[in-house]
């Protein structure tokens, strides 16, 4: 099996892709992200327990989102249900994969923990927030650049991994095999994703409210309430969407069948 290889234009697509997926039933998909946000919030508010739990289960989840934007992009009818279809399908790998990345974020944490003596460590498991002094000494700030740092590969072998196990049926050490180097040789199309939900994502909204602040001062918090949960609730499902596609032009061939099928290189490798 061999990813397909895209340009940083096929990547800048990708968003857009993914809001032509959103505009065949943005209800549908609006009440998917925000049902998942919740579930999430919910999980995550229980000390200690809670996330890691919510992370465990985090690739359940995604392929869930991911289940019903691949049978909108099919014209299929979606049911709300859905979000909760992966527990019927490869849930042992799925909890497997969800297992690996909570060690490998606890092991970034304890790394990062050296910089900062543990506090964004228990910020990020025990919901415990940072004292001031922290902030300010820069000590936190080191910690989290360290585990950026450490997290973007571990984004990449996690990018596709769930829909890999669960499409495709790889077990988990191949999942993230493939997904990280899928993720690797497709560089350019990320930069140009990247750029796209930048721009998008923070770049124009911030523009749009810095000119309407500079036209109205006085209302400047009152517009931004306003317009702020309109547009998350059309930006939040679009980005979703895109993941989808992302996973689409790389790795499979939109057909008519109900299983997709992995891209492989001339040679049926």
């Amino acid at each position: 099996m061999q990813a397909l290889t895209l340009t940083l234009r096929q990547g800048f697509d990708w968003l857009r892709e993914g809001f032509r997926i959103f505009r065949r039933n943005p209800a549908l998909l609006v009440f998917l992200v925000f049902s998942y946000w919740v579930l999430m919030a919910i999980l995550n508010g229980i000390p200690w327990l809670g996330p890691a739990l919510a992370t465990v289960l985090l690739p359940l989840f995604s392929v869930g989102l991911m289940n019903a934007c691949r049978e909108i992009d099919h014209g299929r009818p979606v049911k709300p249900l859905i979000l909760f279809s992966a527990f019927r399908g490869e849930l042992r790998t799925l909890l497997v994969l969800g297992a690996i990345y909570l060690a490998a974020m606890t092991a970034i944490l304890a790394i990062a923990s050296l910089a900062d003596d543990g506090i964004l460590l228990r910020w990020m498991l025990a919901g415990e927030p940072p004292a001031e002094e922290a902030i300010e000494s820069g000590e936190l700030l080191g910690a989290a650049q360290i585990a950026l740092l450490l997290l973007l590969p571990l984004t990449m072998a996690y990018w596709y991994a769930p829909m890999l196990a669960a499409w495709q049926g790889l077990p988990a050490g191949k999942a993230l095999f493939f997904s990280f180097f899928a993720g690797l040789r497709n560089w350019r199309a990320f930069l140009g994703y990247g750029a796209a939900t930048a721009a998008f994502g923070a770049l124009l909204p911030g523009v749009v409210l810095g000119l309407l602040a500079g036209l109205l001062p006085e209302g400047a918090n009152g517009i931004a309430r306003v317009l702020t949960l309109p547009y998350l609730m059309l930006f939040a499902p679009t980005l979703f969407a895109s993941f989808y596609v992302s996973y689409r032009d790389v790795f499979v061939e939109v057909g008519n069948s109900d299983a997709p099928k992995i891209m492989t290189d001339a040679n049926g490798d």
